[in-house]
């Protein structure tokens, strides 16, 4: 039993390592993408009213929807690049 035990605590000192590791490989595009996409949003806005009024609901809907991604995009990407 103490030599699986011995064996164990390398292994675990290891995952300690390459934990943040991969969770900072995982955030970082996560948050870029979220960044370029708050930046970008906008520009699907300003048509989307433009060329509807948002006359109808169907529009109305699609402006909203483009607002709440919008805000998402801002609350998750607001970190990206951040020194």
């Amino acid at each position: 039993m103490s030599s699986r035990t011995s064996d164990l605590a390398p292994s675990l000192e290891r995952l300690d390592v390459t934990l943040p590791d991969v969770g900072e490989s995982v955030v970082a595009p996560i948050t870029g993408f979220a960044f370029w996409a708050a930046v970008a949003l906008p520009f699907l806005h300003l048509p989307l009213l433009l060329a509807t009024g948002l006359s109808t609901e169907p529009y109305t809907n699609a402006f909203v929807a483009l607002l709440v991604a919008n805000v998402l995009a801002l609350l998750v990407g607001h970190t990206h690049y951040r020194d």
